[in-house]
């Protein structure tokens, strides 16, 4: 057992310090390229998501953009056929169903945009890589002033 000990440490000392930082920075930059890989999606939901929000607030705008115009058709009908006709009441029940469309979108809309998630994944793996480096150069430091 004394023999296997010492032969991991004749491979470990056979390896020289251009291949342990080429090793690192290998480690290091495809760290990267994951987090980066997993900001891409988030930001792909993200945008998704803002998306069908500002459609849905857009379709919201229209239809008040609607309301607005049959609404003055309901007044001007219901002014002019104020002792005569129903008319005025067809065109205020039709107004009424696109009031409670716009406020339907509108809400639909609105909920969309509660939904980000503001890439809290990676920031919460990239504060936990950060604290992995940082634990491992401070082991490095130590073990190598024990070295010394």
């Amino acid at each position: 057992m004394a023999e296997t000990a010492y032969g991991g440490q004749a491979t470990a000392a056979k390896e020289s310090l251009g291949d342990l930082v080429a090793l690192a920075v290998s480690d290091i930059s495809q760290l990267v390229r994951y987090e980066v890989d997993l900001a891409k999606l988030e930001l792909k939901s993200d945008a998704r998501r803002l998306g069908i929000g500002a459609a849905l607030v857009g379709m919201a705008a229209f239809v008040s953009c609607l309301v607005l115009m049959v609404l003055s058709f309901a007044f001007a009908y219901g002014l002019s056929e104020l002792l005569g006709g129903w008319l005025w009441l067809a065109f205020l029940i039709v107004a009424g169903t696109y009031v409670l469309l716009a406020a339907l979108a509108a809400f639909i809309g609105l909920t969309r945009f509660k939904g980000l998630t503001a890439l809290r994944r990676t920031r919460s793996t990239v504060s936990e890589d950060l604290a992995l480096i940082k634990r491992d150069e401070s082991d490095s430091l130590s073990a190598s002033a024990g070295v010394r």
